[in-house]
């Protein structure tokens, strides 16, 4: 423990000093230089405070939020600019070492900093800068309805051109834009599918989160073929320190009952057939199966009633799930609807071209449609954010799949 906190105690510094050289660099007025390291040491004195009173009884609040997303805005320019002052310390070295040893100079062992440098560091870091500030407070109620289609030789004819739209991971206990939120219910209202399901993630953590959003979410349409939901793993209250196991059981019996108060009809571990013009296929719903997460999910349960050849739609949670268990079951599952990655709220998409977040590292299917041995899975990008207040490049989502019948075209 004392080891952690020494070494994190001394990245801080480094991070610290290397800004400061950076600046010192370009800033001659010793005023402008003191009010930074005054707002420095603040700054950083208040997300420490902040972090030291993090209650494990509570979790997540907006509080906690804003320490989170103020300690990005401010360190990772610095880290940026350390980066780049490190590497110019690692050549002055070397140069430094050259002339020294081998050329025998007496003009000093280490070159002086380069000004240009430090303005290619501090351009730099501008760049997430303003990235973290426009996801903060435009991003992160961008909402994008992204449209997929996806082709099926074996789907049922009365369900070729069946729409879906999908949300997830709401985390309503990081709201705080009434406005936008209903302009989001809005655009799921306006895409006209046949039916809507939701995979998980209504809070961070308790169910009164919800309660000042019921009535927005109260306001999505009845589908013509329903209203589906599954848990998400923040739908356990996992997170936090619970007074009693009772209270504990209380809050998730209460976060269950929160999907039936806006309309969701919540699938633990079973099925429902969706029957149109004679024909059916069958709505699959599990609880939270992930690889590092609770694993409450039993799709041999879920589908325990199910033959191979009926064409299934699985809502399962965590996308760990069908690279583990789905897409391999003997039952079959045509596509599967996950989220819970957000795409870590931060990356790059450029439709058609690139699609990249650090958190494809941990997980691989992470955002958007894939498929293996003819089986699908799309992972939606997650409707609200959680830990980091705001996106950037990966928008929220909400998905409109349409089934097609007939094979994927070229």
């Amino acid at each position: 423990m004392l080891f952690r906190f020494l070494f994190i105690s001394f990245i801080f510094l480094l991070v610290e000093v290397y800004a400061f050289q950076a600046l010192r660099t370009l800033l001659k007025n010793t005023w402008a230089l003191r009010i930074y390291l005054g707002l420095s040491v603040l700054i950083l004195a208040f997300i420490l405070y902040s972090f030291s009173q993090f209650d494990r009884s509570v979790g997540q609040t907006r509080y906690t939020l804003f320490t989170l997303g103020l300690m990005l805005l401010v360190y990772l320019p610095k880290i940026v600019v350390t980066l780049v002052m490190l590497g110019e310390d690692v050549f002055r070295l070397l140069s430094g070492s050259v002339q020294y040893f081998v050329k025998s100079s007496t003009t000093g062992f280490l070159p002086e900093r380069r000004k240009f440098i430090s303005q290619i560091g501090l351009g730099l870091a501008a760049v997430p800068f303003l990235s973290l500030i426009y996801g903060m407070t435009v991003g992160k109620y961008n909402y994008k309805v992204i449209k997929q289609r996806i082709f099926f030789p074996d789907l049922p004819d009365a369900f070729d051109g069946f729409t879906i739209t999908q949300i997830s991971d709401v985390h309503s206990g990081s709201f705080d834009n009434p406005e936008k939120i209903n302009y989001a219910i809005d655009l799921i209202n306006e895409q006209e599918a046949d039916m809507i399901l939701f995979t998980g993630d209504i809070v961070n953590t308790h169910a009164k989160e919800m309660h000042p959003w019921i009535e927005s979410f109260n306001r999505i349409k009845d589908f013509k073929f329903g209203k589906f939901s599954v848990l998400g793993n923040h739908d356990y209250g996992e997170y936090v320190t619970w007074s009693s196991p009772q209270d504990k059981e209380k809050n998730f019996e209460d976060i269950k009952n929160l999907y039936s108060e806006i309309g969701f009809e919540l699938l633990l571990n079973e099925n429902r057939f969706i029957a149109k013009d004679g024909q059916r296929i069958a709505l699959v719903g599990v609880e939270n199966w992930g690889r590092n997460f609770k694993q409450a999910g039993d799709l041999n349960k879920a589908t325990k009633n199910l033959s191979e050849t009926d064409f299934k739609i699985l809502m399962s949670h965590d996308p760990s799930h069908w690279e583990y268990e789905v897409k391999k079951h003997p039952k079959n599952i045509h596509l599967t609807l996950s989220g819970h990655t957000h795409g870590l709220q931060f990356g790059i998409e450029i439709p058609g071209f690139l699609k990249w977040s650090p958190v494809q590292y941990i997980y691989k299917q992470w955002a958007g449609l894939y498929e293996e041995f003819g089986r699908y899975i799309y992972v939606n990008r997650g409707f609200g954010f959680h830990a980091y207040p705001g996106r950037v490049g990966i928008m929220p989502e909400i998905t409109v799949i349409q089934l097609k019948k007939g094979e994927k075209l070229a």
